[in-house]
């Protein structure tokens, strides 16, 4: 029997990945039904892709449909109400990034999962294409040495007519700026190649664009395992580009591409003295691109029929919500942030501005925020 799969939202994010998708993986998924708001957007999806239902709102669709996956392809500001709709309805769900607004809405998404689910999780495609693959491989069994320094650059350009759009570029809807909607795919990568994070230093400013949250974001990271990490998050770089480079003891990797790569955007770098022959055996036998969604969701199709957690969900998918709090209690308190300072009372474990939005943003806009101190102090 196919998985019987809902798509909520049919606007570019649906119809360019999510619906194609879903349709690659063939007989293991029937796609039953989509929902929109905007019921002229869902029928013309529903024609284009031959789906025979459509409704006006996820609880309309559940209700009737009862699917056994959602996937969520609305502004982040309606993942934690549809996510938990579904979770409720027993279907598993599989989200647009960023997962949610906050931590908070984070940890009361995973309070509605099952202890053998249905569980929810979120779409990070870069970590599934081949050379990602690989590189963890690498790491696990050591054959690259320790993890020393590391940088993490997503350096994009969105015009100011990008953010006319109501939604973007607010605390309320979109969650924060660049860290939260735009990097924050380059960051997971790299967290799943570096694990735990330990402390974060930051600082964000809003430069050019009309909007309440910052447009570009800097940050160093110290990992458990001691290295290093430098992070910028930009919409200000006329030549995009995403670049993520880790030096280990023995060979220097690194992927530079825009919103997707494949090999021949990775470059392997052994230290003087590895034998070109060890070298040559790192590199990947296959050759599976990030720039679709097709690997994660056919992972997700295999974590269902197995009744297992899927990759990016649960405390997989929680370290990068972590990580952006982080960093804007870093960038707004001016000073180094501890991770096990994100919990449940901390005014950034609710909402990634604070407890004061305006202010937040206030200090952004007036460029306030200096360089963290490096000491680490709870607030």
């Amino acid at each position: 029997m196919p998985i019987r799969a809902a798509v909520i939202g049919t606007g570019a994010i649906s119809r360019g990945q999510h619906l194609p998708s879903l349709a690659a993986l063939g007989n293991l998924v029937e796609v039953v039904a989509v929902a929109d708001v905007n019921e002229e957007s869902a029928r013309s999806t529903a024609e284009e892709f031959g789906i025979p239902a459509v409704y006006p709102d996820i609880h309309a669709l559940l209700a009737a449909e009862k699917p056994d996956l959602v996937t969520l392809a609305t502004p982040p500001i309606a993942h934690k109400e549809a996510a938990i709709a579904a979770l409720d309805a027993g279907a598993w769900v599989l989200s647009e990034k960023p997962p949610t607004l906050s931590l908070a809405e984070y940890d009361e998404i995973a309070a509605h999962e099952g202890e053998n689910g249905p569980y929810a999780s979120y779409i990070f495609q870069h970590r599934f294409g081949s050379a990602a693959v690989r590189l963890r491989e690498l790491i696990a069994n050591g054959a690259l040495g320790r993890p020393l320094v590391a940088r993490c650059d997503t350096l994009w350009y969105r015009d100011p007519a990008y953010f006319a759009v109501p939604w973007r570029g607010k605390w309320a809807t979109e969650g924060g700026g660049p860290t939260m909607g735009h990097g924050i795919h380059q960051l997971d990568m790299l967290m799943s190649l570096l694990g735990e994070w330990t402390d974060v230093s930051a600082v964000m400013s809003t430069l050019a664009r009309e909007t309440d949250t910052e447009d570009v974001s800097m940050a160093s990271v110290r990992f458990a395992s001691g290295a290093m990490c430098s992070i910028t998050n930009s919409l200000l770089s006329p030549r995009e580009t995403s670049h993520v480079r880790i030096d280990f003891e023995r060979a220097t990797v690194e992927v530079e591409h825009l919103y997707g790569y494949d090999n021949s955007h990775w470059t392997w770098t052994p230290a003087p003295g590895v034998p070109a022959d060890e070298a040559a055996s790192w590199l990947p036998d296959d050759d599976v691109s990030s720039d679709s969604h097709t690997p994660q969701f056919a992972q997700l199709v295999d974590s269902m029929h197995r009744g297992e957690r899927p990759i990016a969900s649960g405390d997989d998918g929680r370290r990068i919500m972590e990580l952006a709090a982080g960093m804007y209690k870093s960038a707004l308190k001016g000073r180094s942030v501890a991770r096990d300072e994100l919990s449940p009372g901390d005014p950034f474990y609710a909402s990634m501005a604070g407890s004061d939005p305006e202010d937040a943003t206030a200090r952004i806009h007036a460029g306030t925020i200096r360089s963290a101190r490096p000491e680490t102090a709870h607030a």
